[in-house]
């Protein structure tokens, strides 16, 4: 079974997607998560690509928030799964897209140097509303600042257009909104809709575990449809 690569959002890090690489892992499935915050997109997508590859099959590879710039402009991927994330077209960034939301605006604290990192309380509630609170707050403990810019890269290549894509919109999200989401999944050949907020990896990992596996499982087989994911289209 091809490996899998987890590209996470603006201010978090790889070990956010614990929950699911513990599933993945002892599902038998390799994954790789790069770290981000490297100065902009283009330097971002660069650290993905090479992770990419290394590997000895084309990855599954699914980007969440932010992340989905990134792997917009990734070469050699099998399958791009956006995880409540961007899918910019021509000239679009993130932040030409809408961005993130009022409540997660709010959320953000400018430092003197120009990077930016979230207020915890808020960002328990945009983030990790959904999530147990134990975990959400072990989640907001992991947090980092942001160099200022990253939201506004656009991506030098546009790979959803052609390689299989599936957008996972998240009904509950606070950062993203819903309805954006449901824009950008029209972008992709797969849509599904889960019932979470922004950060299903936290209070619903096993979610992507099984479609994750599912996907693998579709691609690894000839003429197969992509079982259990329902679509809204």
């Amino acid at each position: 079974m091809a490996g899998v690569v987890l590209v996470h959002g603006l201010y978090h890090r790889p070990e956010h997607f614990a929950l699911v690489v513990e599933g993945l892992q002892a599902a038998g499935v390799d994954v790789v998560v790069p770290e981000l915050h490297r100065g902009s997109l283009r330097v971002d997508t660069a650290a993905v690509q090479a992770v990419v590859d290394e590997l000895a099959e084309p990855p599954l590879v699914l980007g969440h928030s932010y992340g989905g710039s990134v792997i917009t402009g990734l070469r050699g991927a099998r399958h791009l799964v956006y995880l409540a994330a961007f899918v910019p077209d021509l000239q679009e960034s993130a932040a030409s897209l809408g961005g993130s939301s009022p409540g997660l605006q709010a959320a953000v604290v400018r430092e003197p140097d120009g990077s930016t990192r979230l207020h915890s309380g808020r960002a328990t509630d945009v983030l990790y509303a959904d999530c147990p609170q134990h975990l959400a707050a072990w989640a907001v403990a992991l947090l980092r600042t942001q160099t200022s810019g990253c939201g506004r890269g656009v991506p030098e290549h546009h790979r959803w257009k052609h390689t299989p894509s599936t957008y996972v919109v998240c009904a509950q999200d606070r950062a993203i909104d819903p309805d954006l989401q449901r824009m950008m999944a029209a972008r992709c050949d797969t849509v599904c809709e889960w019932q979470t907020g922004h950060s299903s990896f936290i209070g619903r990992p096993e979610l992507i575990v099984d479609l994750v596996q599912d996907l693998l499982y579709a691609s690894n087989t000839s003429g197969r449809a992509v079982g259990g994911i329902p679509t809204i289209r």
